[in-house]
């Protein structure tokens, strides 16, 4: 469902409230957060798809990893899972099997584990992760957290939607595709952990909504701007050559109507910016990187604290006063 969708269909349930859910409905955010204690916390979420890549283990490795990514997009880390599917009736046992093996080993390299879950019959093979998690009260991220003269940066490469929908077409070569597949396959457990060293406060994850609408989610609740630097963006080989072929999802079109209809004038876009590139920062994402703001004081420890984990991470631009979002 697209985010202008989404918005509708939450709209009466955003009223109802809880002293202690500190992170609902009433703000748009990457996970729920429920206050047990003055120092403890618990994040709850929840994400399924389809398959993506043939082979099933590594579907539901990427499907674990997409789920437990709004956790660490709260700052928090993960304890356990419950896997949530759906299958037609005919569908393989052996192959539903390697699904579940695939996410019960990540979600055990996240440091949690698979508890159990819930499947039902359907048309189309689904699954994923209903993920409960842990974080302090006082050390929640949320995308209301920008701050003028912040510096932004990126965990992982943008492309992966584009070279999933030309794999679907037969139109990506096997190697571009596994690159889409090792960054989709990491964790965001490290960009958490190092966003918690620096003091991060703003965060998100880039998923379903692109670049572009998750960017806006985050300055609309911060009553922020921001200016990304297109040639400082990180993006997979091989996808930009594939979105100048024209492979993109229909999750793009939903993305670009919600962020211009959102942002008016308020989005510039450099005019020598290839289309194709601005389409890609408009297209779905699955299992992004953490998007995060750090405060320009703190930001020159980022990417070493990164490289230190073996990690890559990317400064791709800065939180400015000005409403809107503008690439450079």
């Amino acid at each position: 469902m697209g985010p202008g969708e989404l918005q509708n269909v939450l709209k009466d349930l955003k009223q109802r409230q809880h002293p202690d859910l500190l992170v609902g409905l009433a703000r748009s955010d990457d996970a729920a957060v429920y206050r047990v204690s003055d120092e403890l916390a618990i994040v709850e979420t929840v994400d399924f798809f389809p398959p993506i890549v043939d082979d099933p283990y590594t579907y539901g490795a990427i499907a674990a990893v997409n789920a437990m990514s709004d956790v660490y997009a709260m700052g928090g880390w993960v304890i356990f899972a419950l896997n949530v599917a759906g299958f037609p009736r005919e569908f393989p046992g052996d192959l539903i099997a390697e699904i579940f093996r695939g996410g019960a080993d990540k979600v055990a390299e996240a440091g949690g584990v698979v508890a159990g879950g819930h499947t039902v019959v359907d048309a189309e093979p689904k699954y994923g992760l209903c993920v409960t998690g842990l974080v302090h009260p006082r050390k929640i991220f949320i995308k209301g957290g920008l701050r003028a003269g912040d510096r932004l940066f990126l965990s992982k490469p943008l492309g992966t939607g584009v070279i999933a929908t030309a794999a679907k077409a037969d139109d990506c070569a096997p190697e571009v595709l596994d690159g889409a597949v090792r960054s989709m396959l990491r964790l965001n457990r490290v960009g958490a952990e190092v966003a918690q060293e620096v003091g991060v406060q703003g965060a998100t994850d880039i998923t379903g909504f692109g670049l572009f609408g998750h960017a806006v989610e985050m300055v609309e609740a911060s009553a922020v701007g921001m200016e990304l630097r297109s040639a400082a963006l990180p993006i997979l080989d091989g996808a930009l050559s594939l979105a100048a072929k024209g492979h993109f999802s229909g999750g793009m079109k939903r993305n670009r109507r919600h962020v211009e209809a959102s942002l008016g004038p308020g989005l510039f876009l450099d005019p020598s910016l290839p289309a194709h590139l601005v389409s890609l920062l408009f297209e779905s994402e699955t299992s992004g990187g953490l998007f995060f703001s750090v405060e320009a004081a703190k930001a020159d420890a980022v990417i070493p604290r990164f490289k230190e984990h073996g990690e890559p991470c990317w400064e791709i631009g800065r939180v400015t006063t000005g409403p809107g979002i503008r690439i450079l």
